[in-house]
């Protein structure tokens, strides 16, 4: 059956069930447990805890809406097209809009933090560094995304050792005392943490992005989902609390290598090489993933005319997008120059995501509601009233996060309106622009 967004050169369908996963869990598994421990316990203390499981609800709530939605009309840029689609047109293009700003920001925190773990080991020039590390994450979707998938399986399969082999030595030594008081910094700043905590789960969803490029998408992409939001509950559960129990939310408030620091305990000089190969691993794995679904993105908002053509350029051979590939790569190198302040970009990146995830759910209830022949194909036979529920709940979570992360820094909150304006007038002098020249072309 002919894809109903399908473009004259379709996308190639290379990635199955264990693709899907490691694209979701990949995405999702590795690079925050890196980086976002500092800023949380900075914010939260022990507490930290507690946020990551109420994190957990509105993940749960957005996987959900993001399974039924994959099973129902899998398609390239998802989070572009489901709220085009809809919601209404404008809605998918600011979404995608503010969704740069959050990728590249995803895209800066990634090869920062890989800068910092290789720093422990190594003399290296930071920005070069950085641009190294984004060319081969933009490099290998551009030769094609069943290269991507192999290498994500590859990645994601080291990871989890190493992150097996730390709670395996380091549980038996955890310390309780070090853990408590868990609310010792209170209850806003953990509501303020959850901003924050969402980190590393964001990315689980990742695979609809691609949904054109994966096999019997129906049925492929909420099992892969599903297989991803467990994987990632599990591992981090057992890392953060682990972390915790070794060096206290003190030290790791301060360190600017927080898994580092707490391996030393049990790994000790073993720590060093162990943590830094598996930074390095998990880094690019992660980066491999935002590369895959920015690309997408500006692939379909080019397909629906909300950006130029030419974003929909498809390989003749390997089967990418490349252009929207090597625009997105220069659009990461650019963002080295943003600030480099880890709750800051943290949330840059959290809000579009939440905003997109927000969007995704209302999508799911406008389907059921408005499109019932696309209801009737879904791969998920939710009832109506279930998509309703998670869809409406995932769209509140949503937006109780957005507003809880004032408390942490507000100055992001500046950037994305600032960005946001910039994007209404882009599309407004667009959607002018194409009404002259079908009133000429009428004419």
């Amino acid at each position: 059956m002919t894809h109903p967004l399908e473009p004259e050169r379709k996308l190639k369908q290379t990635v199955g069930l264990i693709g899907v996963v490691m694209f979701g869990a990949g995405s999702a598994i590795g690079v925050s447990i890196f980086s976002v421990l500092q800023p949380a316990a900075k914010v939260a203390g022990s507490g930290l805890l507690i946020a990551m499981v109420i994190a957990t609800i509105p993940m749960v709530l957005f996987a959900s809406s993001y399974a039924f939605m994959g099973s129902a009309l899998p398609t390239s840029g998802a989070s572009y097209e489901w709220p085009r689609r809809f919601i209404h047109p404008f809605v998918g293009f600011i979404i995608a809009w503010l969704r740069i700003i959050a990728n590249v920001g995803a895209i800066i925190v990634l090869s920062s933090v890989l800068v910092s773990y290789l720093g422990m080991a190594f003399d290296l020039p930071r920005k070069l560094t950085m641009a190294v590390a984004i060319t081969i994450a933009f490099v290998m979707n551009y030769f094609g995304v069943s290269i991507a998938s192999g290498v994500q399986t590859v990645l994601m399969g080291l990871l989890l050792l190493v992150l097996a082999a730390f709670a395996f030595t380091g549980l038996p030594m955890t310390s309780l005392d070090l853990i408590q008081p868990i609310i010792g910094h209170g209850w806003v700043a953990i509501f303020a943490c959850v901003t924050l905590m969402i980190s590393l789960f964001l990315g689980i969803e990742s695979a609809v992005e691609i949904g054109e490029e994966v096999k019997n998408p129906q049925k492929t992409l909420p099992q892969g989902i599903v297989l991803a939001v467990l994987l990632t509950l599990i591992v981090y559960g057992i890392v953060a609390f682990t972390a915790l129990g070794l060096i206290g939310p003190e030290k790791l408030a301060l360190s600017k290598t927080p898994l580092l620091d707490a391996a030393r305990v049990p790994l000790g000089p073993l720590a060093g090489p162990v943590i830094i190969s598996a930074a390095c691993v998990s880094i690019m794995k992660s980066l491999n993933g935002i590369a895959l679904g920015f690309s997408r993105s500006l692939y379909a908002m080019g397909r629906e005319g909300a950006l130029p053509s030419f974003f929909t350029a498809v390989h003749p051979k390997f089967g990418t997008p490349y252009l929207a590939v090597a625009i997105c790569w220069g659009l990461g190198i650019a963002g080295i120059f943003l600030p480099d302040d880890l709750v800051f970009l943290l949330l840059a990146v959290n809000i579009p995501t939440m905003l997109k995830y927000m969007a995704c759910s209302i999508s799911a209830t406008n389907l059921v509601r408005y499109h019932p022949k696309i209801y009737a194909q879904a791969g998920l036979k939710w009832s109506k009233p279930t998509i309703y529920l998670l869809g409406y709940a995932g769209a509140l979570c949503a937006v109780g996060i957005i507003l809880a992360g004032i408390e942490a820094d507000a100055r992001p909150y500046g950037l994305l309106c600032g960005w946001a304006v910039i994007g209404i007038v882009y599309w407004f002098v667009r959607q002018r622009v194409k009404k002259t020249r079908a009133d000429t072309g009428a004419n």
